[in-house]
Parts: structure tokens; sequence; C-alpha cells
């Protein structure tokens, strides 16, 4: 091979090198600005209300808040049951329950008249003494009931009750007479009433001492 064609062989080579070099280059670099190209699209701000792109406005809608509605509750207000506690007073029906003292007195007691004249009449309107008539009386509905002494305020003249002793047991009584103890103890909140006898000497009038007897109110009053 001649030197001439050896040296224009050469030159080709490198032209076509060189060339090949340049195109890659080329290549290179295009493919460089399209991936910043790409890049640029897909690049946004964010805004409060939208989206905005390079290329596209994108309206993003505001997402409303799921509104929970509050159960309200409304409870039923009951209201309170007021238990009243009342004593019974004339001429009521019901029946009043009270639980005292019980001491017994006769005609002759100290302070007493002597006779035994009771500070109540009868239903009548008659007179009652003990000497005479005794410590019994014979009432139109209940029959014949024993005579106690007891605050008239709160027991009027010719209240029937009920009486359970403890050592006499039940019996009938009504309200005939009263007595500064009585009326005392009635201010200070308890109930004491007196079974009368015709004389202190009874030896059953020790018997009738109790601080635990029970008064059942059958009748209020005449």
């Amino acid at each position: 091979m001649s030197i001439k064609k050896m040296s224009l062989l050469v030159s080709s080579f490198l032209l076509f090198v060189l060339v090949s070099s340049i195109v890659i280059n080329t290549m290179v670099v295009v493919r460089k600005q399209e991936k910043e190209k790409v890049s640029s699209k897909i690049t946004f701000e964010i805004h409060p209300d939208k989206m905005v792109s390079s290329y596209n406005f994108i309206d993003v809608a505001p997402v409303e808040e799921e509104k929970v509605e509050e159960e309200v509750v409304v409870e039923e207000v009951k209201e309170e049951e007021t238990v009243s506690v009342t004593t019974s007073t004339p001429n009521e029906s019901n029946d009043a329950v009270f639980v005292g003292k019980m001491t017994g007195y006769g005609a002759d007691c100290i302070g007493c008249s002597g006779v035994g004249a009771l500070s109540c009449r009868a239903a009548d309107g008659s007179r009652h003494t003990l000497t005479e008539n005794g410590e019994y009386y014979n009432d139109a509905t209940y029959g014949t009931v024993r005579i106690v002494a007891a605050a008239l305020d709160k027991f009027p003249c010719g209240t029937i009750v009920k009486v359970d002793h403890p050592a006499l047991g039940t019996f009938y009584a009504v309200v005939m007479d009263t007595g500064g103890s009585m009326k005392r103890a009635w201010a200070n909140g308890y109930v004491w009433m007196d079974l009368a006898f015709k004389t202190e000497s009874d030896p059953s009038i020790y018997s009738t001492t109790s601080s635990n007897t029970t008064y059942s109110v059958q009748r209020w009053g005449w």
C-alpha cells in the first residue's frame, strides 16, 4: 500500500471518529435538555386553593369539613318525690302512731283535786270524776275504755288511742285529762300519757311506768 493511500485511510478514520464524537455529544446534550424539559413540566407551586403547573391550571375544590352534628342528649328530669312526714291533726281520717312514755296517777295524787275531777267534759257535756265514775269511760263507738291524761293541744278531749304497753298489753283509752308533765313533754317533742286510777294506793299504778309505749290514734277528739 502506498503512503498516499495510507494517509487517506488514516484521515478518513480520524474524520469518522470526530464525527462520531460530535454526534454522541450532541445526543447527550439533547437528552439532557429533554430531561430538564420533562422536569420543568412536573414542577409546580402549591397554593392554598389551587395547584399551578408550568403548563396547566388545575382547580382544586376546597374540602369541606364534615360537620358532625352533636347529639344533644336531653335527660328526662324526673321530679324528686317529696316524702313529707307529718303528724295527723284533729279531724284527719288517717291514723297517727307515736311511741312515748306512760305513767299512772290517782285522784289523790300530789297537786290533784282529791276527787279526780277531769279537765275534759264527756261527749254529752257531763262531768266525770275518778272517785265517783271510776277510771273507765263508756264510749258510744269504742265501748268501755280507760281514761288517760295527755297534752290537749295535740290530743284534744275525746281522742281515742290504741295503747300497746310492754306490761299491760293492748287496750283502748280516751283522752279526758291533762297535766303539766304531758304538756312539757309534747313541747319538747315527745309523747307522755298518764293512765288514770281512782287512788294512788292501787298497786297496778306502778306497773304502768314505761318509756316504750305505742299510741295509735283511732279518733281525734269527740
